[in-house]
């Protein structure tokens, strides 16, 4: 294996760089009080997006840094998952820099799934308006009346009746429903068959958000911040009826879609959690050498020292690791990289949660307030260790796929 970055991967990575350390970074706390300000009320249905952000996609995309994460060249920058890992890192120092770039989530998962399984119409309707950041999009798997982890719990349905698939159900946890441009869901939903295998009886559909019959019910917070202006909603269907052609692939086709979907988009939030780890321990460095008590600096006090050599063994284990699970699924697809797939999806996310908590303490109260990104990112790194899969059903999948090598069935 070989984690060298082409010449063009390597030019489109400083690009990033040189970009947020001159646009980005610079006016994020701006961009962060003008969001706070604007979206104080608590109402939903009046966010707003600073119109920052469109000055900053308009630059980026001027610049040629758009969809980096898409591996087509003619739509994308034509990088393998690989190559756009470091780039993902980067923009993981920042909650405003994917959606700069147009490399955000879910957005970037459902162009995905546009681009390998929509239809002709289908990208013409939904995939080319995300593609030119125009609108957003959202995926609506998870459930508030099952155990979501097994996904085949699931109770919401997308049932065929003659040229129309009639959907009915509760989502919740649905990223990015309170932007006010999303204007598309995937739904996932059973499609009961009995004569095939339960892994063949789900479907996923394209939704007008503003299709009779959905219903956004309310913004969920994490930690008590709604997430403005993109938040997490519970939206529920009820009789939705959309042309059969709204379904992506065909009847009974979810759990494939989903297996495609989800391994680029686990290494892409993976990456995005080593670059949030990094600028976690970077801040606790500063602030840690710029402090004193007891008439020493914070870091010569109570085993300080040694956390930061603890931060820096594992922020690069993680990124070796995770890098090497991109390599296994540019070499081998989702299938053949399961296993590191789901490794990195425990190991990230508890790296930068551990990082983040040393980088809170040796902050103190500003650790806990808006003044630093750690809050945010300690809610980040605690979702994601649910989100896309739980921790226990990831290491279950590492369990199987070892127990197997030795020639044991799952049980």
């Amino acid at each position: 294996m070989d984690f060298e970055l082409s010449a063009k991967a390597q030019d489109s990575l400083e690009r990033v760089k040189r970009f947020m350390k001159e646009h980005i970074l610079p006016v994020e706390p701006r961009y962060w009080e003008e969001v706070h300000a604007a979206n104080a009320g608590g109402d939903w249905r009046r966010w707003q997006v600073p119109p920052l952000m469109e000055e900053l996609k308009a630059r980026a995309r001027a610049e040629g840094l758009w969809n980096l994460f898409l591996p087509d060249a003619t739509l994308g920058a034509g990088l393998s998952t690989l190559e756009y890992a470091p780039i993902a890192e980067e923009t993981g120092r920042s909650f405003l820099a994917p959606e700069v770039f147009n490399c955000n989530a879910p957005d970037t998962g459902n162009m995905e799934v546009l681009w390998k399984y929509g239809s002709e119409e289908q990208k013409q309707r939904w995939l080319v308006p995300l593609l030119a950041g125009e609108i957003r999009s959202v995926f609506c798997m998870t459930e508030p009346e099952v155990a979501s982890s097994d996904a085949t719990n699931m109770g919401a349905t997308a049932l065929l009746e003659g040229d129309e698939v009639v959907l009915n159900g509760k989502k919740w946890w649905s990223s990015g429903l309170g932007n006010p441009r999303a204007k598309v869901a995937i739904f996932m939903g059973r499609t009961p068959d009995d004569t095939v295998g339960r892994h063949h009886q789900h479907s996923m559909v394209l939704v007008p958000l503003d299709a009779p019959g959905v219903t956004i019910q309310r913004m969920l917070p994490v930690y008590g911040d709604y997430d403005a202006p993109h938040g997490h909603g519970e939206i529920h269907f009820e009789n939705v009826r959309l042309p059969r052609s709204s379904i992506l692939v065909g009847p009974g086709k979810g759990f494939e879609i989903a297996q495609g979907r989800l391994g680029p988009g686990r290494i892409h939030h993976c990456m995005r959690c080593i670059g949030a780890a990094e600028r976690a321990l970077e801040l606790m460095i500063d602030r840690g050498m710029s402090r004193t008590a007891f008439g020493k600096p914070l870091l010569n006090l109570g085993g300080n020292r040694e956390r930061v050599a603890d931060a820096r063994v594992a922020i690069d284990q993680a990124r070796l690791l995770t890098l090497y699970a991109a390599w296994k699924l540019d070499e081998a697809g989702a299938l053949g990289a399961m296993s590191e797939i789901s490794a990195i999806k425990v190991v990230a996310p508890n790296v930068l949660q551990k990082v983040v908590d040393d980088a809170i303490q040796i902050h103190g109260g500003a650790g806990v307030s808006r003044d630093t990104p750690l809050a945010g990112f300690f809610a980040q790194a605690r979702s994601l260790r649910i989100a896309d899969g739980p921790d226990e059903v990831h290491k279950g999948v590492i369990a199987r796929i070892e127990l197997s090598k030795r020639g044991f069935s799952k049980g």
